[in-house]
């Protein structure tokens, strides 16, 4: 078999993964899809009960929606907000059935090489295949070949830990027992009883910290919730842009979950300790966990730690193929000064494609959430404009590929997903709220100003963003 009628190996059926195969059918080509879990969105299941702050006319790839038509599929309305179950069930898994055998399930990518060369190897490689080294659910392993490779596995399964230095804080594997790396689905009983009537301390600024605030002050507010409270551990300062970009962000249900979050904690259902950057998780005599800071502060006693910190790249089976990496954000370095949230939000980053995602290796692709490394910024639009740009490149179309046919929406923070377009989530404003850090919890919306000389050095430059920018 000539390698122009090999396929083109898709790690990942998430939402970018399942878009790149209908641009490759689009274009032609053949796509193999793998997928670690059992089904279509694996890792959008998991967080089934979050809604999108995008809507359905947002989150529908072009090319899927095509291939989806002649089955009578219709999209649900443009105009509203999918949650993460309803973007599996009523997408995903429609156009995973349409690809039907091209796609693989509880198939986990271990490695990805050139056939018969290492990384050390010049002789010849160009001309040699991909071979995609691949274990299933029953433990055999098997090797395809591939004409490329287009990795869209994207973070999910890699959440950032609790540690300032970006480990795992002094104990907390210890306490893996109390601690949580997503937001907890509290319409679940079990989940909602472990948080309700407790103290829980929350670590992280972007999208899933608001989620998480706005969800525990709603437990709150419920009969069974009396007593619940939250205690928001941020690595910096309170500044203007801490609750993102408000009724300014042209996605309004995510500038809306910033304003949830606001007048949650503006509520006193949540206090703030800033500038803390966890060094060791310790128990107490109780059992409950104490955080301890790098310079020494502790906080108060909780019972739960919800860790939102972020996501970052595995490239441990990516390790036999060439790189080109920031050695920041671990994204492809011809994207990652696009998207580097020390300097950009989401409304800095245009469209890109193929030519900001090649990598020295040709025919390897970081594509999706696996393309921004340990960025924030995402949404899934970028996701699939790159895509169509990769697929129209594979297939030697390079004035479709070079082509820019998207345009994002302005804000001032990205990324994540969000809380819904509930009508409550638009409600209060709290006015400002701006403080120094203190060395103990404060309350938000005291309306106590930054000096400018701490603001510089307390707030970072870009608006808290996504899923960590904590």
């Amino acid at each position: 078999m000539s390698e122009q009628q090999l396929p083109v190996v898709v790690i990942g059926a998430g939402p970018i993964g399942l878009a790149a195969a209908a641009h490759l059918t689009e274009r032609g080509l053949e796509p193999l899809v793998v997928e670690a879990g059992p089904g279509a969105g694996t890792a959008v299941r998991q967080w089934s009960h979050v809604r999108l702050f995008s809507t359905w006319g947002e989150v529908v790839d072009p090319a899927a929606e095509k291939l989806l038509a002649p089955t009578g599929w219709v999209r649900p309305d443009p105009g509203t907000y999918p949650s993460g179950a309803d973007w599996a069930e009523h997408y995903l898994e429609p156009l995973a059935g349409v690809l039907g055998d091209r796609v693989r399930y509880g198939t986990t990518v271990t490695g990805v090489a050139r056939a018969g060369r290492d990384r050390v190897v010049d002789a010849d490689r160009a001309a040699q295949p991909f071979t995609v080294h691949l274990r299933h659910t029953d433990g055999h392993e098997e090797r395809v070949p591939a004409r490329a490779v287009v990795d869209a596995s994207g973070t999910w399964a890699t959440p950032g830990p609790a540690g300032g230095d970006g480990l795992p804080a002094l104990g907390e594997q210890a306490a893996a027992d109390r601690i949580a790396y997503r937001v907890p689905d509290l319409s679940d009983p079990a989940v909602r009883a472990r948080y309700a009537g407790r103290r829980t301390a929350v670590i992280g600024s972007g999208a899933s910290a608001f989620t998480a605030l706005a969800t525990l002050a709603d437990l709150a507010r419920a009969t069974d919730g009396a007593g619940t409270k939250a205690l928001w551990i941020l690595r910096r300062g309170i500044s203007g842009a801490t609750f993102g970009g408000g009724e300014a962000d042209q996605l309004p249900a995510r500038g809306a979950l910033g304003l949830a979050a606001r007048a949650a904690v503006d509520a006193g259902h949540a206090s703030a300790v800033t500038g803390f950057r966890t060094a060791a998780v310790e128990r107490d005599g109780d059992g409950r966990l104490v955080l301890t800071g790098e310079d020494g502060r502790r906080t108060e006693p909780v019972d739960e730690v919800i860790v939102l910190t972020g996501f970052r790249p595995d490239l441990s089976f990516l390790s036999e193929v060439r790189l080109n990496l920031d050695e920041r954000l671990q994204a492809p370095a011809a994207l990652a000064p696009l998207i580097d949230p020390n300097q950009h939000s989401c409304g800095t980053v245009y469209p890109h494609g193929h030519r900001e995602l090649s990598q020295p290796e040709t025919g390897v692709y970081l594509v999706g959430m696996k393309s921004y490394g340990r960025a924030p910024t995402f949404l899934a639009m970028t996701g699939y404009e790159q895509v169509r740009s990769v697929a129209a490149a594979l297939a030697g179309d390079t004035a479709a590929a070079d082509r820019v046919e998207l345009t994002l929406p302005e804000t001032g923070v990205c990324g994540g997903s969000g809380l819904f377009d509930a009508p409550e989530a638009a409600e209060g404003d709290g006015g400002g709220c701006c403080a120094a850090p203190e060395p103990q919890p404060i309350r938000l919306g005291t309306e106590a100003p930054v000096p400018p000389a701490e603001a510089a050095e307390t707030a970072d430059a870009t608006p808290a963003g996504g899923c960590c920018g904590a």
